[in-house]
């Protein structure tokens, strides 16, 4: 496992705890879920539920991509962590090869 994962898994999940998570996307109606739901869903992220960390295009700044479970459902949360966390994507994991880049 990569060493920045714990890292931001755990300031992810007291950022969560907090309520400084900001959503940028309306993905969330989507799949049936409002902030609580989506916020209870990151507070629960797991050092195993990453997937992946790049750089933005536009920014540089590192984006975590995680896929955690919920139910039966595979998420993708791709999320920039700040002094608050910013939420930029937060949807069903699509399948095959489909990849959110930003």
């Amino acid at each position: 496992m990569p060493r920045w994962v714990p890292r931001v898994v755990a300031r992810l999940r007291r950022l969560a705890a907090d309520g400084n998570i900001r959503f940028t996307l309306q993905e969330l109606a989507d799949l049936g879920l409002d902030v609580n739901d989506a916020v209870e869903v990151l507070q629960g992220v797991a050092s195993g539920d990453s997937a992946e960390r790049f750089a933005s295009a536009e920014t540089g700044e590192w984006l975590c991509v995680f896929k955690p479970r919920m139910g039966e459902r595979i998420l993708y949360v791709k999320l920039v962590v700040r002094a608050h966390c910013v939420v930029v994507s937060f949807h069903r994991q699509a399948t095959g090869d489909e990849r959110d880049r930003d």
